[in-house]
């Protein structure tokens, strides 16, 4: 049986143009709606794969505005069991203060008789590009780590995570307890049903207040890297076209 812990964040919805807050400390998501990442997305499928299929438990946390409480209940709707919502304005909580908080979500549930052998995570935040959450929470609570996973599987007290590598596959075992961060790719997050909706809207949602006051992210600004250019060449029009259009395909070393 392996008990996993889940951890989302409430982010602006990136797949349009991305603006940012008149402080550049954030992404500004007045306009937009709210989801959350790609990569948390397949870390949700993967926690609730391996709770089914060894008869355990998925958890679901986040730390985020009273709204957040609507990505909590899509996750709820996909299949998790139980959730977590240390409610706070997240835009104040840099890294390692994120981090903090989960480790103490953590040790509640752990003096409460609810263990999680496995915390799973986003890569990296959707909004500000952070990588250290996961990294910072296994030494917080003294558990193997290993990042950019793609898939997992659980075989009595260990896990082998799987990931694409620079020269091939790259396979890591760890013992549980431990904390995988995921990234997109390696499974196929599912869609919710009606009637799991539904089951999602009669779960009670934990909620608890921040351990501590956040010392912020500390970070200097944001910056939206400006558009890649594109160049368009017409190489003429018709059968005049023709030659030109050889030279193309010789130049990029395409051959018959």
């Amino acid at each position: 049986m392996v008990n996993v812990l889940v951890c989302i964040k409430r982010v602006p919805d990136s797949s349009g143009e991305v603006l940012l807050t008149d402080d550049a400390q954030s992404v500004d998501g007045r306009h937009v709606g709210f989801t959350i990442s790609d990569h948390e997305n397949c870390a949700v499928e993967q926690a609730i794969q391996l709770a089914t299929a060894t008869g355990g438990e998925a958890t679901v946390v986040t730390l985020g505005p009273a709204e957040a409480a609507e990505q909590l209940r899509g996750a709820l709707a996909l299949g998790c069991t139980a959730a977590t919502h240390v409610v706070a304005e997240s835009t104040g909580f840099g890294p390692a203060d994120v981090a903090r908080e989960l480790a103490a979500v953590v040790a509640a549930h752990e003096a409460e008789g609810r263990t999680h052998d496995l915390i799973l995570l986003g890569n990296d935040a959707a909004d500000s590009g952070d990588f250290q959450v996961g990294i910072r929470l296994s030494y917080l609570l003294d558990r193997p780590v290993v990042t950019g996973i793609g898939t997992i599987e659980a075989d009595g007290s260990a896990i082998t995570a799987t990931c694409d590598g620079p020269t091939g596959q790259e396979v890591y075992e760890l013992p549980m307890p431990a904390v995988v961060t995921m990234l997109e790719g390696g499974v196929e997050p599912r869609y919710p049903t009606v009637s799991g909706r539904m089951k999602a809207k009669k779960i009670t949602i934990e909620e608890r207040e921040p351990s501590a006051a956040p010392a912020g992210a500390k970070r200097i600004k944001l910056k939206v890297p400006p558009p890649v250019p594109s160049q368009v060449q017409v190489l003429g029009e018709g059968p005049s076209a023709a030659d030109a259009v050889v030279d193309l395909f010789v130049s990029l070393g395409v051959t018959r």
